[in-house]
């Protein structure tokens, strides 16, 4: 009996207000938060506020997920990272000690750093303005089903995605093996 918002926002321009097309506004306002999100992980000096500064950041991501209507990468997103991976982080940090490792606030090279990344960051949004990418956005979205996501994961990318699941495979060993060595090396 009820309309079946989904099929028929694909058909449908979006909705317009004075001229700007709603997704691209919402679009705007969450990869704005995206991205002071993204700075607070970088700058914030206590790991801790990083964390939380990381977990909005990821909320973010499935906020954009949502905003191009794939609902399902935007659970996941939540589920995964958001969820699972954030809270890892954190009993990581609550149950390794400190004192083992050196200050990274004391290192002499942020500021060179810091001056990289807003030059890369200007390099970017000049070559993006002057794409005229933003002149080309279509009029309306077509939402992914999870079949045609599940399907081009296991043709087209099948092989990233295999590679992806070796690097973490590496990673976690890598970690286990610095977990466990002692003071000599052991």
């Amino acid at each position: 009996m009820g309309v079946n918002t989904r099929h028929s926002l694909a058909g449908n321009p979006l909705l317009r207000i004075n001229g700007f097309y709603m997704h691209l506004i919402l679009f705007s306002i969450i990869s704005t938060v995206l991205l002071v999100c993204a700075v607070g992980v970088v700058i914030s000096r206590n790991i801790v506020h990083s964390a939380l500064f990381l977990l909005f950041a990821l909320i973010s991501v499935a906020g954009i997920y949502l905003v191009l209507l794939t609902e399902f990468l935007a659970i996941v997103q939540l589920l995964i990272y958001g969820g699972a991976i954030v809270i890892v982080i954190l009993f990581a940090l609550m149950l390794t000690r400190n004192e083992e490792y050196p200050r990274i606030q004391n290192n002499k090279l942020w500021p060179i750093a810091g001056v990289l990344a807003v030059l890369v960051c200007i390099t970017m949004s000049v070559s993006y303005f002057q794409s005229g990418a933003i002149q080309n956005v279509p009029n309306t979205i077509a939402p992914a089903g999870v079949k045609s996501l599940g399907s081009s994961l296991f043709t087209t990318w099948a092989i990233p995605f295999e590679l992806a699941s070796l690097v973490l495979l590496v990673a976690l060993i890598g970690a286990i093996v610095i977990a466990r060595s002692d003071k000599d090396g052991n």
